[in-house]
C-alpha cells in the first residue's frame, strides 16, 4: 500500500512541476495479411509536403533477391496511382543506385490526385485523414537471382505495414504548465545524434486553425511547417530541435482574444525544454501559419527578447500592438490575394518602421523555381534590415487555380512557405544578442 501511495505522490509532483509525460504511440503499424509464397511484407511509405501527407512509394519485401534488370514500370500496377519507377534494393528505401536485392521499391507520382491522404471535401475546420492503404497487382513475372520465378498474378496485394518518414522521428508529449494550469500536447524532434555537451537551436512551429485536434500528430500531417525542419537533409544543414504543439481550441482570433495556451507554450519554450535539453536559448526561433503566425506576433510583442528570429506566414494582428517587436528579426510571407494577411501586414510593417524597424520588401511569384527562390532569398538576406517582407503574387500559386478566392490564396501560402531553404538559412544565421 505504501508503494502505491508513493507512486501517486511522485506522479502528482511531476505534474505540479510541469514535467511532461510521453504518450505511447506507434508509427510503424503491422497487420497480419497472408501473402503469396515468397513475399514477406508490403509497406506503404508516406512523406509530408507543403500540401500534406502522401503515399510516395511502396516497398515489397521478398524472401529471395530480385533481378533488378528484369523490373520495369509495368511490373506492378497501383489503382489510382501512376507508377514512376520500379527497382530492387538491398535496403528497404529509395535509392538512385539500384542493385539486386530482396526489396522492390515502387515509386509513385506525387502529383496524382489520389496521392493526398487528406479527406477531400472535408471542411477547413476539422482535419481528417484517410487510412494509409495501398493495393498492388503484379502484372509481369519476377525473376530471382537464385533462378526462381514468381509468375504474374491477378491477386491484389495490400500493405500490412505503414512507415511515415520524418513524422515517425518526432516524439509525442503532454506539458502541464504549472503557471497557467493549461496542458499542451506537443511533438518534439530531438536531433539524431543529440549530445548533452553541445548546444542546439530550437524551432517552434505553430499550426493554423484548420488542424485543431485532440490527435497530437495532426500538425505533422497537414503540411511541412514542422517536418521540413526535421528532414535528414535539413538537419545536415541546420541541426536543431523542432517543436510542434498541437492545439485543440483556437488560441488567438481576429478579435484579439487569446487563450492560456499561448502563455503555456511560451513557458514550455522558455523554461521547461531548456531545463531538460541542451538548448541554446540565444537561438530559439518561431514560425507559424495563420493562427500560428498570429501567435508568433503576440509572443514577439509580449516577449521581444524570446526569439532570435521569426518567420511569419499568412498572418496579421492589430498593428497598434506590435511596437515592441520593431527591432526583432522577422521574415514575412503573405499572398497579395489574401484579403486579411496582406493588408494586415502592410499596416504592421508601416507601424514597425515608425518604431525604428527597417524593412526590405520584394514581390515574388508563387511558381518561382528553386533557383529563383534561392537567388531572391540570398539577395534579401544580404540587406542590412531586420525585417524582410515578401509577397506571393495573386494567381501564381502552383497549388491553386489562377482565379482562386482569398481564402485559398491564404491557405495556399503555407503550401509554398516551408519549401524555401533560403529563408531557413537566414533564420538560423540569426542569434539573439
Amino acid at each position: 500500500m505504501k508503494k502505491i501511495v508513493l507512486f501517486w505522490a511522485i506522479f502528482g509532483m511531476l505534474f505540479s512541476t510541469g514535467i511532461v509525460l510521453a504518450e505511447t504511440t506507434t508509427t510503424l503499424k503491422t497487420e497480419k495479411i497472408k501473402y503469396p509464397k515468397g513475399i514477406r511484407n508490403v509497406t506503404s511509405v508516406t512523406e509530408v509536403f507543403g500540401n500534406g501527407q502522401q503515399i510516395t512509394h511502396i516497398i515489397i519485401e521478398f524472401n529471395d533477391k530480385v533481378v533488378n534488370s528484369q523490373l520495369s514500370r509495368d511490373t506492378f500496377a497501383v489503382p489510382g496511382r501512376t507508377v514512376e519507377k520500379v527497382y530492387s534494393n538491398t535496403q528497404p528505401e529509395k535509392t538512385n543506385i539500384v542493385k539486386d536485392g530482396k526489396y522492390v521499391i515502387i515509386e509513385l507520382n506525387p502529383k496524382d490526385k489520389e496521392a493526398s491522404l487528406r479527406v477531400e471535401g472535408g471542411s477547413e475546420i476539422g482535419f481528417q485523414m484517410k487510412k494509409v492503404t495501398s493495393k498492388i497487382t503484379q502484372k509481369e513475372d519476377i525473376l530471382f537471382t537464385n533462378g526462381k520465378k514468381m509468375e504474374k498474378s491477378i491477386a491484389i496485394l495490400e500493405n500490412n505495414k505503414t512507415k511515415n518518414l520524418v513524422v515517425e522521428n518526432f516524439k509525442q508529449f503532454v506539458f502541464k504548465d504549472p503557471r497557467t494550469g493549461t496542458s499542451v500536447k506537443y511533438n518534439l524532434y530531438i536531433p539524431k545524434n543529440y549530445d548533452r555537451n553541445k548546444k542546439y537551436p530550437l524551432v517552434l512551429f505553430m499550426h493554423d486553425m484548420s488542424v485543431l485536434s485532440e490527435d497530437t500528430k495532426t500538425t505533422l500531417l497537414q503540411g511541412n511547417g514542422a517536418v521540413s525542419f526535421a528532414t535528414p537533409e535539413e538537419q545536415s544543414r541546420h541541426e536543431a530541435f523542432v517543436l510542434a504543439p498541437q492545439y485543440s481550441r483556437q488560441v488567438v482570433d481576429d478579435n484579439g482574444d487569446i487563450t492560456s495556451d499561448l502563455e503555456a507554450t511560451v513557458n514550455l519554450v522558455r523554461e521547461y525544454l531548456p531545463s531538460k535539453y541542451s538548448i541554446d536559448t540565444k537561438r530559439i526561433y518561431a514560425t507559424g501559419q495563420s493562427m500560428g503566425g498570429m501567435m508568433a506576433i503576440v509572443m514577439n510583442s509580449k516577449y521581444p527578447d524570446l526569439f532570435a528570429a521569426s518567420y511569419l506566414v499568412a498572418c496579421q494582428w492589430d498593428d497598434k500592438e506590435v511596437a515592441p517587436m520593431a527591432k526583432n528579426n522577422l521574415w514575412i510571407l503573405v499572398s497579395t490575394g489574401d484579403a486579411k494577411a496582406y493588408p494586415g501586414m502592410n499596416a504592421i510593417t508601416s507601424e514597425l518602421i515608425k518604431m525604428g524597424g527597417t524593412v526590405t520588401r520584394e514581390a515574388w511569384k508563387g511558381d518561382y523555381g528553386e533557383g529563383q527562390f534561392l537567388e531572391s532569398t540570398r539577395r534579401l538576406a544580404a540587406q542590412k534590415t531586420n525585417i524582410k517582407y515578401t509577397t506571393l503574387e495573386k494567381g501564381t500559386n502552383p497549388y491553386l487555380p489562377k482565379d482562386a478566392n482569398p481564402g485559398s490564396e491564404h491557405s495556399g501560402t503555407w503550401k509554398i512557405a516551408y519549401s524555401i531553404p533560403g529563408i531557413k538559412d537566414w533564420m538560423f544565421s540569426q542569434t539573439k544578442q
